[in-house]
């Protein structure tokens, strides 16, 4: 197993969080905060934001949002993570209930059986386990951050 293994980031939320029923977004609000605060480990400060593939990315594009007004908005403070999935609806667009629905589908899925599973599987190597050990990327992301056991 990597010496990293787990990645234990105090106050990072599981990526199956929701916020008012959006998964990823609370997590992607975590990443901010952290990020400014100079607690998230530096290797993934690159990887936030606009990284095409990223699920950063992908959620921005979902709510057609600029990364770094969200940013911008988060860091300016006072309001809560539901009060800036509102000002993201209302500075992107609002996705119908369906939409979410298969929003969270697609994201709780990926890996499994996708285009994402080759990533997944490199990603379970880097860390020691094997192919299949898990099924997509958000357990993998809760196995390598601790809050998932096998």
């Amino acid at each position: 197993m990597s010496a990293l293994y787990p990645t234990l980031i105090p106050g990072l939320r599981s990526p199956s969080h929701t916020v008012s029923g959006l998964v990823y977004f609370g997590r992607m609000l975590d990443k901010v905060r952290l990020a400014a605060a100079g607690t998230l480990p530096e290797e993934w400060c690159a990887r936030r934001g606009m990284d095409p593939g990223s699920f950063d990315w992908r959620c921005c594009r979902f709510l057609n949002l600029d990364y770094a007004a969200l940013e911008a908005e988060t860091l300016r403070g006072g309001k809560t993570d539901e009060e800036l999935l509102e000002w993201a609806y209302t500075h992107g667009r609002r996705p119908s209930e369906d939409e979410i629905e298969i929003w969270n589908a697609f994201m709780m899925k990926r890996g499994w059986r996708d285009a994402g599973t080759q990533r997944l599987n490199d990603r379970l190597a880097e860390i020691g386990l094997p192919a299949g050990a898990v099924q997509t990327m958000f357990e993998f992301i809760d196995v390598d951050e601790g809050r998932l056991t096998l």
